[in-house]
């Protein structure tokens, strides 16, 4: 133990912990306290005397099931007939969805209304031929954009698990005279659940903590992370009592959902030694047409958002009306002419968190993996809280924290860029883990050996090795944090609206054209280093194996 206090890692450590335990811990901690304290009744007594939040937590938990079911409805058939059948249009079909990935929620939920909207192109058109749709607002927008939205998390999670099942569980099964359908539920099923379930609880506590898709088509249905979100601007940062309370009650579900999952995997898990997958079989004819045309129109709904935000950044407008089939460029002129700030800022705030994010993400993961101690577990569990805690969350704790007091960050550019890092610290220490597992300690030792520091080994021997997997965090990072909303709406102020506020702001405004140009220029910066790195680094960002 005295050994080990005196190596630097010990102190860097020890830093760590202090810088989790000040934007973690104390942050979260502000919440969970301010719901029972305070003048008055506590949140949790006016939370149950107010049916309209208690409606917005079953309405929450409502829509968070309707989607996770659908959405495990499409993803594990498409993830099940890329797996294991080929077909015309496979190549396109499977690579295809992972786009919705990069597409921001605020963008995806504007381009719906631009097509399905009131005044939406789809609505319209059909309005002229005697169809009318129900409106898109309410319960009808919000399952339909997210389950086209979250069944990719469900597709990516499955696929593999199918890829590598062993083949040859299935064939001793239909050689014991199983049928061939009875197998698979029999014998596959139970072996990949556990992918199912993990990709169906990362479904419902994403639709839980959701907000840009929730705010934008709610309309007058009552929702958690949006009765957050007025409770946090009508208190503002003086009175976080309620804000707080209904913050309180978005992590207790996220714990109780990973209490379940936990308890349900742990009653059936099944091991198998490595073997071989089975060979995609081809689907010809009519069964091979049929499959592709529902898998091309899952794809094809799925990809409305980027379709429609294209062709809305050039279409021309007259305040809230679009003018279908007039083009222009005045929409990105407005951009990057008269309104550039929003651009700027996100480049800014994105670029800086995402470097602090990657260092501070490899030196931890180098200190648990590498150099563990008595405190690095501390520091892995404290680490991987922001998984668990929604965006307007995390907006209504560091409000909260350092609105006042000994360290004011409440409107400046450091608690935006503060959000940005702790919500997405956890990509790089995933990818830098995983990596630094795979790294002998034998390379370490030998530089030692040979009279290179410590520290000089780290940055000459295992720097280079984990490159590859940093430069992958890297992007990964920078595609989530520029995107970013929930968290930076609350915690931002006048002049540093990033691209995501500002579409948010049009949206709200009716100004769909506008919104479209501010949201064409976000969808290209963070498809931009995805395809450097495809191309220059040869980097699979999202790749499933």
């Amino acid at each position: 133990m005295t050994a080990s206090i005196r190596t630097p890692w010990f102190w860097l450590t020890v830093a760590a912990l202090a810088l989790l335990s000040l934007f973690v811990l104390y942050p979260l901690a502000n919440i969970l306290t301010a719901s029972v304290t305070g003048d008055g009744p506590s949140g949790w007594a006016r939370l149950f005397d107010n049916p309209k939040y208690m409606q917005a937590i079953g309405n929450t938990l409502l829509l968070a099931t309707a989607v996770t079911v659908i959405a495990t409805l499409i993803g594990v058939p498409m993830a099940y007939v890329t797996a294991r059948h080929t077909f015309p249009g496979k190549g396109l079909i499977a690579l295809l969805p992972l786009i919705t990935l990069v597409i921001p929620e605020v963008i995806a939920a504007q381009t719906w209304l631009m097509m399905l909207g009131n005044n939406g192109l789809i609505t319209r058109s059909l309005r002229e031929v005697g169809i009318r749709l129900p409106s898109f607002y309410g319960w009808f927008g919000l399952i339909t954009s997210m389950s086209f939205i979250y069944y990719t998390y469900v597709y990516i999670g499955v696929v593999s698990a199918i890829a590598r099942f062993d083949a040859q569980l299935e064939e001793a099964a239909q050689s014991l005279g199983t049928a061939p359908g009875k197998s698979r539920l029999k014998v596959m099923l139970p072996v990949i659940m556990p992918a199912i379930l993990a990709s169906a609880l990362l479904v419902f506590t994403m639709t839980v903590g959701n907000f840009a898709i929730s705010m934008i088509l709610s309309h007058r249905l009552p929702l958690l992370s949006v009765v957050t979100y007025q409770a946090a601007v009508a208190e503002g940062a003086s009175d976080i009592t309620m804000q707080s309370t209904l913050a309180s009650v978005s992590v207790l579900i996220v714990m109780a959902v990973l209490f379940v999952n936990r308890r349900i995997i742990r009653r059936g898990k099944y091991e198998i030694v490595q073997g071989r997958g089975a060979k995609p079989q081809p689907l010809r004819g009519m069964r091979g047409a049929l499959v592709a045309a529902l898998a091309g129109l899952v794809v094809l709904i799925s990809l409305l958002p980027l379709i429609s935000i294209i062709i809305g950044a050039f279409t021309a407008s007259r305040g809230p009306v679009m003018q279908w089939g007039s083009w222009t460029l005045a929409n990105l002129e407005r951009v990057f002419v008269s309104a550039p700030q929003p651009l700027v800022n996100s480049l800014t705030y994105a670029g800086i968190a995402t470097l602090i994010s990657i260092i501070f993400s490899a030196m931890v993961s180098y200190l648990v993996v590498k150099k563990p101690n008595i405190l690095t577990p501390f520091v892995d569990y404290v680490s991987a809280i922001p998984l668990a805690l929604s965006g307007t969350v995390l907006g209504v704790g560091l409000l909260a924290t350092f609105h006042g007091g000994w360290l004011p960050l409440s409107g400046t550019a450091t608690i935006i860029v503060l959000a940005y890092v702790i919500r997405r610290m956890p990509f790089g220490m995933r990818n830098g883990q995983a990596t630094l597992h795979n790294i002998p300690n034998s390379l370490e030792e030998a530089s030692i050996s040979l009279g290179v520091a410590p520290v000089a080994t780290f940055f000459r021997v295992v720097l280079p090795v984990m490159l590859p997997a940093i430069i992958s965090a890297a992007i990964l990072t920078w595609t989530t944090t520029v995107a970013e909303l929930s968290a930076s709406i609350l915690v931002y102020s006048g002049g540093r609206e990033t691209l995501p506020i500002q579409v948010f702001r049009l949206i709200d405004s009716g100004l769909m054209a506008y919104a479209s140009a501010y949201g064409l220029v976000l969808v290209t910066v963070i498809l931009l280093p995805i395809i450097i790195a495809a191309r220059v680094f040869r980097i699979d960002v999202f790749a499933l194996r």
